[in-house]
């Protein structure tokens, strides 16, 4: 099989929306193979430029090493041809690595790094981490910067010089200081990825900021008004933002911010008022309740 280039799967990348799907669980949370194959190869028939595979949204920290395996290998088998799949890596430096080497031999084109877990680090340790996983696989590895792994400019530019295959770098924390201090240091050397919860909502303010893309949850249910915001986004056109921001997406993150860890569970609970169930969240994650999932159906069907 033949391994994408770091840097051209950095601009394929950055040319368009990112998916990032469910993980499909059967009532019992098992990993529910077929429905995600299934949910791939409709995902797949529209116009994203990646595939981001266990990532947060598909409930990376409840998977084991070999569930994060088995899914990889399904979205690699599913994807058309064409999408590259990238595969998650964290959980301590060594589990990375094996992830990360797991993930190459599963025909995976790229990593997203997730934070190590648990424990606090120094931007040193934080850049030894990084460092081992870079060094583990050829693939392209983007970063993702939250929680207890905050990457400051200084580190990244560090990181960029001493890692050829390190290529994005998506924030999870909002701090638009440190993502135009990022991308002052570093300009085209990386490609630049929001990840935010429902990133919609921060699309067109990082647009500015040389931001190009985002990690899209809600395209899972609506993926036709997803690309239809993304196209408005990158068109510059505002109004359409605007329109689509009141009409639907601040709505919907009303709900979203009614219970700690909702971020992963309403995009779930979409999928089922959608026709296309994915299963429950698996714990420690919590479903919405049922007056919330009927509100956000009413909101599908009068928004979307």
């Amino acid at each position: 099989m033949k391994q994408t280039a770091p840097d051209d799967i950095a601009r394929r990348l950055g040319s368009g929306l990112l998916s990032f799907p469910v993980t499909h669980f059967r009532d019992d949370l098992a990993f529910d193979e077929d429905a995600y194959r299934a949910h791939i190869v409709r995902l797949g028939g529209h116009d994203v430029a990646g595939l981001f595979a266990a990532g947060g949204t598909g409930e990376f920290f409840s998977l084991t090493p070999d569930e994060v395996g088995r899914v990889v290998r399904a979205a690699v088998a599913e994807a058309r041809e064409g999408l590259p799949v990238i595969a998650p890596a964290g959980y301590g430096t060594a589990t990375a690595v094996e992830m990360a080497r797991d993930a190459e031999r599963a025909g995976a084109a790229g990593l997203l790094l997730f934070p190590p877990y648990l424990t606090e680090a120094s931007q040193e340790g934080l850049a030894a981490h990084v460092r081992a996983v870079c060094a583990a696989t050829g693939l392209g590895v983007t970063l993702y910067s939250r929680a207890n792994a905050v990457y400051q400019d200084t580190t990244v530019a560090a990181l960029a010089e001493e890692c050829p295959t390190l290529v994005g770098y998506k924030d999870g924390v909002g701090d638009l200081e440190l993502i135009t201090r990022v991308r002052s240091r570093l300009g085209d050397r990386l490609v630049y990825i929001g990840g935010l919860p429902t990133a919609e909502t921060f699309a067109l303010p990082y647009l500015e900021l040389g931001v190009t893309t985002y990690s899209s949850a809600i395209f899972n249910f609506v993926p036709e008004f997803a690309l239809a915001f993304y196209a408005a986004v990158r068109a510059g056109d505002r109004d359409g933002v605007r329109r689509r921001l009141a009409e639907f997406v601040l709505p919907y993150c009303d709900i979203r911010n009614r219970s700690k860890g909702y971020a992963v569970s309403i995009i779930k609970a979409g999928l089922r008022v959608t026709g296309a169930p994915a299963g429950p969240v698996r714990p420690p994650l919590t479903d919405l309740t049922e007056a919330e999932t009927a509100d956000l159906a009413a909101l599908v069907k009068r928004a979307v």
